[in-house]
């Protein structure tokens, strides 16, 4: 795969940041990466002595069943107990843990001994009503202090859940349920988005009419008075607030193995069926508060957000396990970036004095989008350190998040990782590596990147590996081992994880993800990771999104389409058209040059933000569209065909 970046600019840590950093400079970082790959057993298991186990290990890492690995075997612990009891004979148990605000503006503040409270009164409810180490509980929740604790009292006693987000279909959430076989379902009477109420009870009513491993389902009143209308089921339906109400305050925590289940996530879906993506106990829980505690330089005084959905991995890493054990204070926030207006964000920085923000690419360029004007009105002066999290970011959306959120004096942390690794894989130091725009940079410690060829040489640029195991890797897909082995060991003998990514490694030993490997085309010879074409056309200051598509071509092998969104306000029109094309010539060269731009409103995006290209693919070539319940919003797809069958 060629490279088509030109990307050269960089960023060294600040000065001020860099001095009071937990890894301060390049050096340090090389000496403890180089411990970390030489002896992993050893890093690993003193990095563990920062937690509480009720016994040790008898051995760091079991690799005798690879890929199916082990670590920590012989240990057990609990990951509650390290994110919320541990916190409690100090000054920390008065401290914020929460900072929650709901879309209509209500505020509910709890401290570590609050959080201790509610989990224990939630697991003792849990288990009043049957539920036991082992058993799957679903979560379907809004954004509120309830999902937290939901998957704090599963922990807490040995439950395996698994959250779906509050936003997909009834048949979803179905599929979900009757892969795992869950007993029971968390779900609130309803949640709050742009401004509306989204019935996610009746919606889990439909889910399991068709579900019969579910006994019982807890309903969290989202409300204040009257609840939303719900229909509750006699004998298996139970109100949360009445289930806790009169339960114990103090409920032991489960002595869990090392490799017991923690919890099951479902990838998207998006072709074929779900996958249950397994993260087990103690390697996970090491592994996400080592990755907090040193890519978000965690400090005490710290107010942190991330503004993820604990319904996809970087709410469970980097919202709930990974900060709570670091004894964090993070905000919570229920609803839309643009509800009531594009300043909410802003607003809720200003007001709580946030001091790290993490979030989405695709919400950096909806910010951009929007316009200077709604950051510009807030004083954003308190954060000293920025984050992105669920796609590479293209060059220019990282520079406008530097110069107008970060203000030229936070550094960013651009992280690059997926649901099966259970944390961050590649990212920079913030107060060791200077920074290029768009670039993941260094790997974190134990994780031994390679870009090599199908079969197997390294090479600058081709196909993203990963040499050795880590402690937060997923152990398996749920009830499926054959695709786990097919899909994830599937390449190089089976001797390395293949997270399906292109990638190339720069002069200085910087690597950048190309996107996925689906996703690079071969025009003519010339092999083109589509993400690089994508940062070209959002260079264009009119520009704010864009994705690049391949597709049948009788002459070159294969075509460019083009979809574009422009910034507010902006004309698109056959100039615009040629500008974008003169600036693929210029930084690319004229084989990339798209057969089709298509100009829209939107993209079609999953509810993590995350643009559906396949669906695209689909539009391009005319063939019908496959699963759209996992889209946002299912009419974009629908004007863009029409849209692209009439120009």
């Amino acid at each position: 795969m060629e490279s088509v970046s030109h990307e050269n600019r960089k960023f060294s840590p600040p000065a001020a940041f860099a001095e009071n950093a937990l890894i301060s400079s390049m050096e340090e970082y090389a000496f403890l990466y180089e411990k970390s790959i030489e002896d992993p057993e050893a890093f690993w298991a003193e990095a563990a002595e920062d937690l509480h186990w009720f016994k040790k290990w008898d051995s760091v890492l079991d690799a005798s069943g690879a890929p199916f690995y082990k670590w920590f075997s012989g240990a057990r612990t609990n990951v509650c107990y390290n994110c919320v009891d541990r916190h409690l004979d100090g000054p920390n148990r008065n401290k914020a843990a929460i900072i929650w605000e709901g879309e209509p503006g209500e505020t509910r503040v709890l401290t570590y001994q609050d959080v201790h409270r509610e989990v224990c009164k939630f697991a003792n409810g849990l288990k009043q009503i049957g539920i036991k180490k082992g058993d799957r509980v679903a979560i379907y929740l809004p954004m509120v202090p309830e999902l937290a604790l939901a998957l704090l009292a599963c922990a807490r006693i040995g439950a395996v859940h698994t959250v779906i987000f509050a936003g997909f279909s009834a048949e979803s959430i179905r599929d979900r349920v009757n892969d795992c076989g869950a007993k029971c379902v968390i779900t609130a009477d309803g949640g709050w988005r742009r401004g509306r109420v989204l019935p996610l009870k009746s919606i889990v009513d439909e889910a399991l009419e068709g579900a019969e491993t579910v006994t019982d389902v807890v309903i969290v009143k989202r409300a204040h008075g009257e609840p939303f209308p719900c229909h509750v089921k006699e004998g298996r339906d139970h109100w949360y607030h009445r289930l806790v109400q009169e339960q114990p305050i103090d409920c032991p925590c489960e002595e869990m193995e090392a490799e017991d289940m923690l919890f099951l996530l479902y990838t998207s879906g998006t072709t074929g069926k779900p996958k249950g993506i397994i993260h087990t106990t103690a390697g996970y829980m090491v592994y996400t508060q080592q990755t907090t505690k040193y890519i978000f330089d965690m400090k005490p005084e710290d107010v942190y957000w991330c503004t993820a959905d604990v319904g996809w991995v970087t709410g469970h890493s980097y919202i709930v396990y990974g900060p709570m054990q670091c004894a964090a204070t993070q905000i919570v926030y229920e609803g839309a970036p643009d509800t009531p207006n594009e300043g909410r964000f802003w607003d809720i920085i200003e007001k709580y004095r946030a001091t790290i923000f993490y979030t989405a690419p695709t919400a950096i360029r909806a910010f951009m989008k929007w316009g200077d004007q709604w950051p510009e009105k807030y004083n954003l002066s308190s954060l000293r350190l920025l984050g992105t999290v669920g796609e590479p970011i293209n060059p220019e959306a990282w520079m406008w998040y530097h110069k107008v959120i970060g203000g030229e004096k936070c550094p960013i942390v651009d992280t690059w990782w997926q649901t099966e690794t259970g944390g961050h894989m590649l990212t920079p130091m913030p107060g060791a590596t200077p920074t290029k725009p768009g670039c993941a940079t260094v790997p974190f410690f134990g994780v031994e990147p390679a870009i090599l060829t199908d079969d197997g040489k390294e090479v600058a640029a081709g196909i993203l590996a990963i040499k050795q195991p880590w402690p937060g890797m997923l152990r398996g897909i749920y009830g499926d081992e054959q695709r786990f082995k097919d899909t994830y060991w599937c390449k190089w003998g089976g001797q390395y994880y293949f997270p399906g990514d292109g990638a190339r490694r720069d002069e200085d030993g910087y690597i950048w993800i190309l996107g996925r490997v689906d996703d690079v085309v071969n025009v003519s010879g010339h092999r083109i990771g589509t993400a690089e074409l994508e940062s070209v056309f959002v260079e264009h200051q009119d520009v704010a999104e864009s994705a690049v598509v391949g597709v049948s071509h009788e002459i070159k092998g294969q075509g460019l389409i083009a979809f574009v969104t422009v910034i507010k306000g902006r004309s698109h029109d056959d100039q615009l058209s040629k500008e974008l094309v003169a600036m693929i010539d210029k930084r690319i060269g004229k084989f990339a040059r798209p057969e089709r731009i298509l100009f829209s409103s939107d993209l079609p995006k999953t509810r993590s933000g995350k643009i559906m290209r396949r669906l695209l693919r689909d539009i391009a070539e005319g063939k019908e569209l496959g699963n759209t319940t996992t889209l946002a919003d299912p009419s974009v797809v629908e004007e863009l065909r029409r849209q692209y069958e009439e120009s």
